[in-house]
C-alpha cells in the first residue's frame, strides 16, 4: 500500500475529473502521475515515486502547466517520472535519497 506525503493530500481534489497513470518500474518502483483541470480551466499535474515497499519517495504538484492539454501534460509527466524513478534506483554516489521529500510547483 502507498504512502501517500503532504504534497498529495495537499493537491488532492475529489470533486476535480482527473487522469491517472500508475506503473511499476524494472526497479520495482512504481510512478503516480495524474493530470486534471482546476476549476479555473489551468491543466495540473501530480507525481509521485514510492518505493516497492510504498514508502513515499517523492512527490510534486505543479500548480500550472501553461500551455499544455491535459494529454500533453500526462506525456511530458510520465517522462519525467520515469527518469526520477530511474534516478532513485541508480545505486552509486548520484543516486538520489530525499526521505520522501515533497514540493509544490507552479510550472513555467
Amino acid at each position: 500500500m502507498r504512502s501517500r506525503g503532504q504534497t498529495y493530500w495537499d493537491w488532492a481534489d475529489a470533486q476535480l475529473h482527473s487522469r491517472s497513470h500508475t506503473e511499476t518500474l524494472e526497479s520495482g518502483l512504481t510512478i503516480d502521475v495524474q493530470v486534471r483541470l482546476s476549476r479555473v480551466g489551468a491543466t495540473q499535474m501530480f507525481i509521485g515515486i514510492y518505493g516497492a515497499d510504498g514508502a513515499c519517495l517523492h512527490e510534486e504538484a505543479h500548480r500550472a502547466r501553461p500551455g499544455q492539454s491535459m494529454t500533453t501534460a500526462m506525456l511530458w509527466g510520465v517522462a519525467l517520472a520515469r527518469d526520477m524513478g530511474a534516478s532513485y534506483a541508480a545505486p552509486g554516489p548520484d543516486a538520489k535519497a530525499t526521505d520522501g521529500a515533497t514540493e509544490n510547483r507552479t510550472s513555467p
